[in-house]
């Protein structure tokens, strides 16, 4: 059985991962979808759980109040107020990012003797990693918190959200430098590789869920362009990788 619960008081992704890890530890609750936006918990069960049971379980996080849902006209989530908007203005900041990066590696490539796509590559390699590392180490916590909601790796293990964010800049830095090119994209091609498998199952799934690669900072759905975002480095780091030998 599943029952849905008003919840108050979460403001985000780290009052989101809270609430749903609190709740999922009440006896009897199998699964926890807490949607933050409209500020509600799908609770299932494999017996009737008293919402008492479930309010408790929250008692030492005052700030958080569950309740029995009521019906009534649910408010405009954000998520129903970014479906409003157009594709372009939804996605509008990694679009920018994406742009800048991209003329930035095509002026790297621009060399006197022709154009030089390794380097170009590399350059947008080195943008893209330290600029998202950029932007999940502006709330480290809060990118943790949202990762672990749908990556593989981070729902068992919640450190890997904050490991993460750093081998991106660590990849970042390697991109910059040069740093032993055949070890920074064998290690980008598995790393994203393992990344992408989170993504594909949730976008797959439906579920509406806020995208973790700008950090906690945008309000960006998950969707296809996260596939691509990562399907296009898994890409390039196996294109270089095969340039390389």
């Amino acid at each position: 059985m599943e029952h849905t619960y008003a919840v108050t008081g979460m403001t985000c992704a780290g009052c989101q991962y809270k609430v749903q890890t609190l709740l999922g530890k009440v006896s009897g609750v199998t699964d926890v979808d807490i949607d933050l936006d409209a500020g509600e918990a799908h609770v299932k069960m494999d017996h009737h759980v008293p919402t008492s049971d479930l309010q408790n379980a929250l008692k030492e996080y005052p700030k958080y109040q569950l309740n029995e849902k009521q019906v009534s006209m649910p408010a405009m989530s954000a998520f129903e107020e970014l479906a409003e908007k157009s594709w372009v203005e939804t996605y509008k900041p990694i679009l920018l990012i994406f742009g800048y990066i991209f003329v930035a590696s095509m002026i790297a490539g621009a060399t006197p003797i022709g154009f030089n796509e390794m380097l170009a590559m590399r350059i947008f390699m080195a943008g893209f990693f330290l600029v998202f590392s950029f932007f999940k180490l502006l709330n480290l916590e809060g990118f943790a918190d949202s990762y672990a909601m749908y990556d593989v790796i981070a729902r068992k293990f919640k450190g890997w959200g904050y490991i993460y964010a750093f081998t991106e800049l660590a990849l970042g830095l390697a991109y910059a430098t040069n740093f032993q090119p055949v070890i920074t994209n064998a290690v980008t091609f598995v790393v994203m590789s393992v990344s992408i498998v989170g993504v594909l199952q949730t976008v797959l799934s439906k579920k509406t869920i806020r995208c973790a690669c700008l950090g906690a900072v945008f309000n960006l759905p998950m969707s296809t362009v996260t596939i691509i975002e990562d399907g296009l480095m898994i890409a390039m780091s196996a294109v270089m990788l095969v340039m390389l030998f």
